[in-house]
């Protein structure tokens, strides 16, 4: 009998996390491990504790999830494996029996509760934020015997976890909200090109100069390569040092990817490869015949002619 494989996941048990593991086919009947954040999920797979983690790597709504971005540029030898969309609803809960008229201090993960603010002040004008680590904690947190929290802002499927009440299922502002995770394990041999591939990066600009940021742009431009994501992060290190997080269509088997990765190492010492993976909406990457794989090998041969 096989060994079972381990994943890590934003717990506890009812995070959208959870939800977007149960996405990956490879995941069912395995080990899942609920931790406490995105950096010890990373940890775990850094440290051989699992084999996979799933984090949440972009929201539809408040764009680059930074605990991740951070977490992914400072934990070396990661690689993203694939990427799974999972829609966002949440609910209001609070313990049984209790009356959304007392309700007085809510417990919410800070991404979700920016995503129904609106809905807060408006229904509970005089509330008072809790922050928590996750949606379901924060349902978990309402239930504990010492919790100063009346309600939480919960996935909607909250009940199958905890015994809680629901007072509305829906009081994010954005009903069409998604969040896109990643999952990611340790560095390996990259796919096959499927045709509908996505590229993942850590850039960090080499010195902060007039043009810096658009030569480095410049080098997917020239090869036709478009952007789907592009996201700055301080470094940390001083006032203006910063990197950015870039999502790619292509693959890195693909020529113009190829290039506009040797253009971006010359450019930047500091590239980090996340991973080429094929795309969650599953969407053809189409790109101009100029910088398809044989005119990249026509031009070399051109080139070889001359000398």
């Amino acid at each position: 009998m096989s060994e079972l494989r381990s994943y890590s996941y934003l717990g506890p048990a009812g995070t959208f996390t959870e939800a977007a593991l149960g996405q990956v086919p490879a995941a069912q009947g395995q080990e899942w491990l609920p931790v406490a954040n995105v950096t010890r999920a990373l940890l775990n797979v850094s440290e051989h504790i699992s084999d996979a983690a799933m984090i949440a790597i972009e929201n539809s709504i408040d764009g680059g999830v930074s605990a991740a971005q951070d977490a992914l540029a400072q934990i070396s030898g990661l690689q993203i494996l694939g990427e799974y969309l999972v829609p966002v609803r949440f609910a209001l809960v609070t313990r049984p029996g209790a009356e959304l008229s007392r309700v007085q201090t809510v417990a919410a993960h800070p991404v979700a509760y920016a995503q129904c603010r609106a809905w807060l002040e408006s229904n509970l004008p005089g509330h008072r934020l809790i922050p928590a680590t996750s949606n379901a904690q924060a349902a978990a947190d309402l239930l504990a015997s010492s919790a100063q929290i009346d309600a939480a802002i919960a996935p909607p499927n909250i009940t199958c976890h905890f015994e809680v009440r629901v007072h509305n299922n829906n009081v994010g502002s954005n009903p069409d909200a998604q969040t896109r995770f990643c999952l990611v394990g340790r560095k390996q041999p990259v796919g096959a090109i499927t045709g509908r591939d996505k590229t993942s990066l850590i850039v960090t600009l080499p010195e902060d100069r007039s043009g810096s940021l658009l030569t480095l742009l410049e080098q997917f431009a020239a090869r036709g390569v478009n952007l789907t994501q592009i996201a700055s992060r301080p470094t940390g290190e001083q006032m203006g040092n910063y990197r950015f997080f870039i999502d790619t269509e292509g693959h890195i088997r693909e020529e113009r990817v190829r290039h506009a990765l040797i253009g971006l190492k010359m450019h930047s010492p500091e590239v980090v490869f996340l991973g080429s993976y094929p795309r969650a909406d599953n969407m053809r990457v189409k790109s101009d015949p100029k910088y398809s794989d044989s005119a990249f090998c026509e031009a070399s041969a051109w080139v070889e002619g001359l000398l």
